[in-house]
């Protein structure tokens, strides 16, 4: 199974592409043979994922075919993202995955032949393995095996640009290795050390000391605790950036949606904040925060965030979940779903189903198909019955984005006080607070000031009190 994308050649800049990062982020691809280990983990057996010939195999437990093959599919643009060519793909139908190899031992034998016919040097499974399912394989196989969540792992360690981000990524990557280490050859050999009796060593070197795995485990536990205490640090500092934007009055909309369809682009057409897009699967990591307004002037906040999933990592959830709780403080989330995707519906019970992990699954929500010019005139029948309350656009062709922005303005909420108010012209201040954070209906420039019919929130409005019309 084969599936390959290609970034189009560009004449001229594309407002929607972000191209300058673009081209920043290709002419840092990874080269093959460098190591990509944990700086500050550097003895242990980190599964390095230099992947260039693979071969996937995914166990179908439920559901149709089609599902299956899907997540076979996703699986596979994922390896690329990651750097890899995909060779082949299996599927086996079994009733759970086997507990000791994932898959059947007929279907194991099946697969060692075809990396032997095809030359691979990494299988890749679409799911989560215990330790000893990984290392079952392994032994059978005879190349490294890897998950469906380390293979996330390290698409996310490639694309985190921000201190939050990296932090967040490792953080995830050591919770995910750290059950996972295993010793090789002479590292389960014990250090001398300790104090107890036995001969030999010396003074000061009887015992049995500790062994090289309790000691890669010792370290990673505290690097562990060092990195929650530094993301913590940075989500106060989120949460007071959030308290102060939340003070201000202006609105945020939140930009949710599967990886890969499109959110960076809308962003871009929505506001021309120049963020990366490219035809690849979490190209976004690090949330990006832009101001706009609807047509009758109030001010809002746009954010871009991570793309969701299928089975999204718990460990990534839980590293990310500073970043995704600004979903969940929004008024409005803006879920974005690729019309052209042969899986719209489970895209958005896979979005859903992480909004709720978050709790953002009771923010009032805005169902968007993006990508309409791409999919054809039956699906977009289909979709339009499934959810006709969505609005249907393209973000590359500009195609429904006046009914997007028409469509978020009359689902922002509205202030709720309605008032008439006569400011003197010294007082540009309050006119330009009234502006940002509430709604002017009527303007009329009289000889002692302006004269302004407004809707604004209560807080403002007591303010306003003493200039009331």
């Amino acid at each position: 199974m084969r599936n390959t994308y290609q970034t189009p050649v560009l004449d001229e800049v594309d407002p929607t592409t972000g191209e300058l990062e673009l081209e920043e982020r290709h002419s840092l691809r990874r080269v093959a043979g460098l190591s990509t280990e944990l700086t500050d983990v550097t003895e242990v057996e980190y599964r390095q994922l230099r992947l260039e010939r693979v071969v996937l195999v995914g166990v179908w437990t439920e559901g149709k075919i089609a599902d299956a093959e899907n997540s076979l599919t996703e699986l596979a643009a994922l390896a690329e993202t990651a750097g890899s060519q995909v060779l082949e793909g299996l599927i086996q139908r079994r009733g759970r995955p086997d507990a000791a190899t994932f898959i059947g031992r007929g279907k194991v034998d099946e697969l060692r032949d075809v990396v032997l016919a095809t030359g691979a040097d990494t299988v890749i499974c679409d799911g989560e393995l215990s330790p000893s399912q990984l290392r079952n394989l392994e032994q059978q196989i005879k190349v490294k095996v890897v998950d469906r969540t380390a293979l996330i792992l390290d698409i996310f360690a490639q694309h985190a640009k921000s201190k939050e981000g990296k932090a967040q990524v490792e953080l995830a990557q050591l919770q995910y290795l750290l059950p996972r280490l295993r010793g090789w050859g002479e590292s389960l050999s014990r250090q001398t050390g300790g104090r107890a009796g036995g001969a030999g060593g010396g003074v000061g070197l009887r015992g049995p000391g500790e062994t090289k795995l309790e000691t890669d485990r010792r370290r990673i536990n505290t690097r562990i605790a060092r990195l929650k205490r530094e993301i913590k640090a940075m989500r106060t500092v989120r949460q007071t950036k959030r308290s102060r934007r939340q003070a201000s009055g202006v609105p945020a909309v939140a930009i949710a949606g599967y990886t890969n369809a499109g959110k960076s682009s809308l962003l871009n057409r929505l506001t021309q904040a120049g963020v990366l897009v490219e035809d690849a699967l979490f190209a976004t990591l690090d949330p990006t925060t832009r101001r706009t307004a609807a047509e009758d002037g109030r001010v809002y906040t746009l954010s871009d965030t991570v793309g969701f999933v299928r089975h999204l990592p718990h460990h990534i959830v839980e590293a990310f979940r500073s970043t995704l709780e600004e979903v969940a403080h929004a008024d409005l989330v803006v879920h974005v779903v690729d019309g052209a995707h042969p899986d719209p519906g489970g895209q958005v019970s896979a979005v859903r189903e992480v909004l709720g992990e978050v709790g953002a699954d009771r923010i009032p929500e805005l169902l968007v198909i993006n990508k309409v010019d791409a999919a054809d005139e039956e699906t977009l029948l289909r979709l339009k019955r499934t959810w006709p309350d969505a609005v249907f656009v393209s973000a590359r062709s500009g195609s429904g984005i006046a009914e997007l922005h028409a469509a978020i303005a009359d689902k922002l909420p509205r202030p709720a006080v309605d008032m008439r108010v006569l400011l003197p012209y010294d007082r540009g201040d309050l006119v330009a607070h009234i502006h940002r954070s509430g709604q002017v209906l009527n303007t009329r420039y009289l000889d002692d000031g302006t004269e302004l019919q407004i809707r604004v929130d209560e807080r403002l409005a007591a303010e306003l009190e003493s200039f009331q019309h």
